[in-house]
């Protein structure tokens, strides 16, 4: 087993990581940007690597100094986590090149699967169903066309090289189809590097149902069962389940089947999820795509099963075959996770960065936050928002609904706007609870939410008067303890010589 890890990550999931090594009795090193250096994976870790200024163009994403922080540190073996370089091939490949290893898929597993349409072809060669489509990027706008002619409209533009709803676009008529596709180009080039772009028949309704997938070197490949992620905004996962809500076992085993063919066509090794479109009008399920990395949603499915996906993806690189078997693979109860980010969801989830001033973090029976702040941390502006994976688990989906709700009003965050608020009213909503749910979850819900508050203000015509009154005093009153504190703040106390120097002697040399 590896003695020493380092983490290329930051963030809950560098934290989520550090503390699996922790409890496996291996050292984590963490890397950190400029604007990293109080962050608390820094501080929770063995040793701490600076890697470059706050943009992750100059500090996360550079291979070459992230492989020298791993040699200067002693690590065997590097964990990617999950976004900057955990899909990236190359970053696989020099790690192993460097005398590393990737705790992952292999590089060539994730050229395969990392590109939508070579992933469509080795999902289709596995006997897995696919929407209609194309298979290879599209040439030309007249390509587009008669390919949306054949399939039917309405029909999705998609990045070949990436996701995340980068490069995306819903046209629903051919008079749309010329300026969508390429404005999908433009967005994918700028994300990815890449301009191609495919289509795909959008499908009715469509639930984001995702396998979990694990394999190891000695053969074995298993699934973990399915997780509900239709609950979205711009593309991205904010809310997820285990099981779904559907909780057919037809279908999971279903679904399950094909993944694990899939992952076996990609000679794919570790932790993967295979994501599937489900029409919640016909049950019939698609493939979309692989991620070939840990998601951020995984501590559901840990709730659901009893597994740590982390312990397993290091045993596994570490040459040790998977610790249980597909008829091992027991779920129990069911868990809810609400991504807690910095983010207000009344002006369409803007990020909201700053000092959290105040943070009080829920706990109890069947609560589990998986944070990467503390009182007095900065979100910066620099990287995704994230807060927290706050998860809960219950025997049955309403307690599991409960348990959040209850843990949802104990979360404090201070000084920044955060999403608490939005699960807070979704938890609440009768389609929620009734496990109503697909893509356009969102969209309806604010729909909902208008209405009742339309119906309230003409119930009572006095209310609008009231709440105009109420939101001037409110602004008055933020306003002005921010002008007298821009007047009056004390200078900052210089930080303790004892500290800094208790952190140099923890965290050793930088490079």
């Amino acid at each position: 087993m590896f003695k020493k890890i380092l983490i290329a990550n930051r963030g809950e999931i560098a934290v989520r990581v550090l503390r699996a090594c922790r409890e496996m009795g291996i050292s984590p090193v963490a890397v950190y940007s400029e604007a990293d250096a109080a962050a608390l994976h820094v501080r929770l870790a063995d040793e701490a690597y600076l890697l470059g200024p706050a943009p992750s163009a100059e500090s996360y994403l550079r291979m070459e100094r992230i492989i020298e922080a791993a040699r200067a540190s002693g690590a065997e073996a590097v964990h990617p986590g999950y976004g900057f370089l955990s899909e990236n091939a190359a970053f696989a490949r020099a790690v192993v090149e460097a005398g590393l290893v990737f705790i992952g898929p292999s590089p060539e597993s994730m050229e395969l699967m990392g590109s939508k349409t070579s992933a469509r072809r080795a999902a289709e060669a596995a006997g897995a169903p696919v929407v209609p489509g194309t298979n290879t990027p599209l040439e030309s706008v007249e390509e587009a066309r008669e390919t949306a002619a054949r399939v039917g409209y309405p029909v999705m533009l998609k990045a070949a090289a990436g996701g995340g709803g980068k490069g995306m676009r819903l046209v629903t008529s051919e008079a749309d189809l010329p300026s969508a596709f390429d404005t999908a180009r433009s967005e994918a080039a700028s994300a990815f590097g890449d301009p191609s772009v495919y289509i795909e028949k959008a499908v009715e309704r469509p639930r984001h149902i995702e396998i979990q997938v694990f394999a190891d070197t000695h053969g074995n490949t298993v699934h973990l069962g399915e997780r509900e992620c239709s609950i979205q905004r711009r593309h991205q996962k904010v809310i997820e389940e285990c099981p779904s809500p559907i909780d057919d076992a037809t279908l999971r085993e279903a679904m399950g089947e094909a993944a694990v063919r899939i992952a076996r066509a990609a000679s794919y090794v570790g932790a993967g999820t295979v994501e599937f479109l489900v029409s919640d009008v016909t049950r019939d399920f698609y493939f979309l795509e692989m991620n070939t990395r840990l998601q951020v949603e995984h501590p559901v499915t840990e709730l659901v099963t009893g597994l740590d996906l982390v312990r397993e993806q290091i045993r596994v690189a570490a040459g040790l075959p998977l610790s249980f078997t597909q008829g091992e693979v027991v779920w129990t109860g069911h868990a809810v996770e609400c991504r807690v980010y910095a983010e207000d969801p009344e002006q369409n989830f803007m990020p909201s960065p700053g000092r959290i001033s105040a943070l009080r973090v829920p706990a109890g029976p069947g609560v589990r936050d998986d944070g990467g702040v503390y009182e007095g941390a900065e979100v910066s502006i620099y990287y995704d928002p994230m807060i927290s994976k706050l998860a809960t688990w219950g025997r049955t989906r309403a307690e599991a609904v409960g348990r959040m709700r209850r843990a949802l009003d104990e979360y404090a965050v201070g000084g920044i706007k955060t999403t608490l608020p939005f699960f807070r009213e979704v938890m609440r909503d009768e389609e929620f609870v009734a496990g109503r749910l697909d893509t356009g979850f969102i969209s309806r819900f604010n729909e909902r939410r208008a209405a009742a508050a339309a119906a309230q203000t003409e119930a009572d015509p006095a209310e609008t008067a009231r709440r105009d009154v109420a939101l001037i005093a409110a602004a008055l009153a933020y306003a002005e303890p921010a002008r007298d504190a821009s007047q009056t703040r004390p200078a900052p106390a210089p930080p303790s010589r004892w500290k800094l120097a208790g952190r140099e002697a923890l965290h050793g040399s930088r490079i």
